[in-house]
């Protein structure tokens, strides 16, 4: 196996840890400082693996994979990405790069990559081999079964040699002498059906001719071949077999032609038995590889398709009629992704155009409605002419693998932001401990006070931070209660109340009355709202805008089966990359020193309990939080009308 590896980053540090430990995997280093160096050395050494830095100056990783697969498509490309980079790393992944892992690199995840990558050079060598290997076996068999037909096929010629024995049919013998060398059982009959006349092959098994009958040599055949002749006075091909004077018998072809005389009677019959043997033999073979080609081709843990120009599936496996049904002659493009016409990124007419192998991930419908990420490999079937006529896809299902791999990547960003998160905390700790320890000395109430309230606020956040890493490592089941929407909400707002009143914001909240009881988690709706109250208020405090009077305001009603707590605030809002990017743990927020894992949470606990959350925000206008639980889970009484109760402060 070949373990050259090229490692492709501009800086230097990178590249000499990189290589050590990937040295320390056992593969050879091939270092470039930029992508044109990356480019030259890839088409000198043709490694097979290739890591690459997306941003480089004189040439970006993005231009690199580009041109490396337009060199080999079989080359693995492995991207290196930072933290804000995720967008560039996703559309590396549509051009065919093998994987991607972010910076600062993690050793394991980086292992997985190296491992994913081996294991698509491996499962691409072995289609490669055995589609050769399947060719190769079906030509062999193919050449040796119609050499095989060619020599039994003899017959066809015999009307040609029963003319040319008319000049000859006085010297039997000398006639015969002609068909020596042939591998068969040739014999010469009379009209009296007597054998008169027998090349070598015959008289060494049977032994000199004189006073055999016509059928002597035949296990049971009445009339003999050669009777039949007489008397149709046409040629004969009959199967039938043939027993030695041991006791053997042997399966034989048996063609006949007639000699006539100048009157045009037939006088004599030339007769040939071939041993089938060998054909039998070659088909038995020829069936047991059919056989074992099935076999493989039915039970390989992936779906396999064969496909004609027309993208219609030709041949499938067991795994793909058990999972996706689709009839013959189906589609494709019907069968997979449920479309009416062939997709974009099609590997199968890439391999008819090119000739070549190609590979993909697409996402493809699964028989249950949902969505699989597919690792799609195609090769070329060619006919004897090398005109390519079909493709074989072969499509193995890397969902679990993607998905695995998405959570160690959000794990090791985390990690990361928890770690400079929990650094930020000590530091603020630290500091407060200090102006506190200062104002003891100094008997000063006001500095003892301030550095309290800095410890406070340090240790408020540390619990927070605790909290979060602890819902984000352990499954989480909704424990509901019976509560009081009204005195939950209110409880809620005078906690949050003197944050706002500290800053200057204005705050409002209000219940609708028809939900003065619900069913709800007390704690983890607490914690989901007080998150989103938080980024509220963060939100306020960094919006600059000059003259601005902030407010944040929360309402819960009910309204088609839902029970909905909203948090709208006037502060700085949000673009439409960072409402997309909020929800997940690659997002992390420094400003308030949070984990960047309370939204991420809050929406996995709410999507697992049907529950969900939702964002409408706009750069200098505000957000719009609303978080829903169905009426089914929530228990919502409507015991009153829809009065709402307001507090202003």
């Amino acid at each position: 196996m070949d373990r050259r590896l090229l490692l492709v980053d501009d800086e230097e540090g990178i590249r000499k840890v990189l290589g050590i430990a990937l040295a320390d995997l056992g593969y050879e280093i091939l270092a470039a400082v930029d992508g044109r160096h990356g480019l030259q050395l890839f088409r000198d050494q043709r490694p097979p693996i290739v890591i690459t830095d997306i941003k480089m100056p004189v040439m970006d990783g993005i231009e690199l994979l580009q041109k490396i697969k337009q060199d080999d498509p079989d080359t693995e490309v492995i991207m290196l990405t930072g933290h804000g980079d995720m967008e560039l790393a996703i559309q590396c992944l549509k051009l065919e790069a093998t994987d991607f892992v972010t910076k600062p690199i993690n050793d394991d995840a980086l292992e997985i990559a190296l491992k994913r990558a081996n294991e698509r050079i491996r499962m691409r060598r072995q289609l490669r081999d055995y589609t050769e290997n399947l060719e190769r076996l079906v030509e062999e068999k193919s050449a040796r079964l119609v050499a095989a037909e060619r020599s039994a096929a003899v017959g066809q010629a015999l009307e040609g040699l029963a003319a040319a024995m008319q000049n000859i049919a006085g010297d039997l013998n000398s006639g015969i002498a002609c068909f020596n060398d042939l591998p068969c059982f040739v014999s010469i009959h009379s009209s009296e059906f007597k054998v008169v006349a027998a090349n070598q092959r015959y008289i060494a098994k049977w032994g000199p001719p004189e006073g055999h009958a016509s059928g002597q040599i035949y296990k049971a055949q009445a009339p003999s071949p050669a009777e039949a002749t007489f008397r149709s006075g046409v040629g004969q091909r009959i199967g039938t077999t043939v027993r030695f004077p041991d006791g053997t018998e042997t399966p034989v072809i048996v063609y006949t032609a007639p000699i006539r005389n100048a009157q045009g009677q037939v006088a004599l019959v030339v007769e040939i038995a071939a041993d089938v043997t060998e054909i039998r033999r070659l088909q038995d073979e020829l069936q047991l590889a059919r056989h074992r080609y099935q076999l493989l081709f039915n039970e390989a843990p992936c779906y396999i398709t064969v496909q004609d120009r027309f993208y219609r599936i030709t041949e499938a496996n067991r795994r793909f009629r058990e999972d996706f049904g689709g009839s013959d002659q189906a589609r494709c493009y019907e069968v997979y992704r449920k479309r009416e016409a062939v997709c974009g990124d099609c590997p199968v007419a890439r391999t008819f155009e090119d000739g070549r192998p190609h590979q993909v991930e697409i996402d493809v419908a699964g028989p249950d409605g949902s969505t699989r990420r597919m690792l799609v490999q195609t090769a070329p079937i060619s006919d004897s002419a090398g005109c390519i006529t079909h493709v074989m896809e072969m499509s193995t299902n890397v969902t679990e693998i993607r998905h695995l791999q998405e959570q160690l990547a959000g794990l090791g960003l985390m990690i990361g932001s928890v770690s400079h998160g929990i650094k930020g905390l000590l530091t603020g700790l630290d500091g407060g401990i200090y102006m506190m320890d200062r104002g003891i000395s100094k008997a000063d109430p006001d500095a003892i006070r301030e550095g309290w309230d800095a410890v406070r606020q340090m240790i408020a956040r540390i619990r927070s931070l605790v909290m979060d890493i602890l819902y984000y490592a352990k499954e989480k089941d909704l424990k509901w209660q019976r509560v009081d929407v009204a005195s939950f909400v209110r409880e809620l707002a005078e906690q949050f109340e003197p944050k706002a009143a500290r800053h200057g914001i204005g705050w409002r909240w209000a219940v609708s009355d028809e939900l003065s009881a619900a069913s709800v988690d007390p704690a983890m709706l607490q914690s989901i709202l007080s998150n989103i109250l938080d980024n509220a208020l963060e939100a306020c405090l960094t919006d600059s805008t000059p003259g601005k009077r902030h407010t944040i305001d929360m309402r819960v009603r009910s309204e088609n089966g839902v029970i909905i707590f909203q948090v709208r605030d006037n502060g700085q809002g949000m673009d439409r990359d960072t409402q997309e990017r909020i929800f997940t743990p690659h997002f992390i927020s420094h400003k308030h020193g949070g984990s960047g894992l309370g939204l991420f949470i809050a929406r996995q606990i709410l999507e697992k309990n049907e529950g969900r959350i939702e964002v409408d925000s706009t750069p200098g206008v505000g957000s719009l939080f609303s978080v829903r639980l169905p009426v089914t889970a929530a228990g919502i009484d409507p015991a009153r009308g829809p009065e709402n109760r307001a507090v202003d402060t």
